[in-house]
């Protein structure tokens, strides 16, 4: 082929440029020759350039991917994307995110069923790391374990399995032993925020050497569930000494049911 002349011809819509000897090609916006799918138009000698635009029409390529301005549906596209026939970026997934843009270009019909973000991965509206199309709320945060639903606290108070003492005592008996390990399997089959143990005495002895012994009640009742597996951090111990009788400290049956721990279990459940 010989040198290219420098004198460019153009119609209203397609640029030229005339070598000194054979023929002529129509180029793209950065200067190319179209693509040799168009040769048989183009690359014919003695054809004028008003015949060659007579037979192959308007073949500029103004973003360069290959496919005339005139299919072309996406003038415009970025250097280097792969098109489709139309000119277009390719979407394999076909969730309108095309794939130069997408980060989960491989989604399923069903991934895509309830939308896709600007990064073309499913929607999770409430942020909760559950996509949409598997989020029963998908408005509300919840865990995966409740299907992306928030979970409601419920306040289960076990009074009837209050834990007993002997006087002056904070070691658990027998019964008390008994009651722990209720709880214990009351907590396995629920999913718990926290457990508070409140430890309590009788009304016989001083104030103050009373309230040392319920905390070291609520301390035991406390170390015989971690003991068991419940979580420390979900465990609070309190001790309320003399002053919350649910008894008359003035007979020994009363003192008997003053001397206790309460358990008050705080669960989690479902909306």
């Amino acid at each position: 082929m010989g040198l290219i002349a420098g004198a460019l011809l153009a119609s209203a819509t397609s640029v030229w440029a005339e070598t000194v000897e054979g023929p002529a090609y129509v180029l793209d916006s950065s200067g190319q020759p179209v693509l040799a799918a168009f040769d048989k138009c183009v690359n014919v000698p003695n054809q004028t350039k008003d015949k060659r635009f007579e037979v192959c029409g308007d073949v500029n390529d103004s973003d360069g991917d290959g496919v005339p301005d005139d299919k072309d549906k996406c003038p415009d596209t970025p250097a280097g994307v792969k098109v489709d026939e139309n000119g277009c970026p390719i979407d394999s997934d076909g969730d309108g995110v095309p794939d130069y843009k997408d980060k989960c270009p491989n989604n399923t019909a069903e991934e895509i069923s309830k939308g896709v973000n600007a990064d073309g991965c499913p929607k999770d509206t409430d942020g909760d790391g559950i996509p949409d199309y598997k989020d029963a709320c998908p408005n509300e945060a919840g865990p995966a374990e409740n299907n992306g639903c928030p979970l409601v606290e419920s306040k289960v108070t076990m009074t009837d399995k209050m834990v007993n003492f002997a006087f002056d005592k904070y070691n658990l008996t027998a019964d008390g032993l008994n009651v722990v390990n209720q709880m214990v399997d009351f907590i396995n089959h629920n999913s718990l925020k926290d457990i508070v143990i409140t430890g309590h005495t009788d009304g016989i002895g001083i104030n103050a050497y009373n309230q040392r012994l319920s905390e070291k009640r609520a301390r035991t009742v406390g170390d015989a569930l971690r003991a068991s597996g419940v979580t420390a951090d979900k465990i609070v111990e309190k001790g309320m000494g003399e002053t919350q009788p649910i008894d008359n400290n003035k007979t020994s049956a009363g003192r008997a049911k003053n001397r206790r721990v309460e358990i008050n279990i705080h669960t989690l459940g479902s909306q």
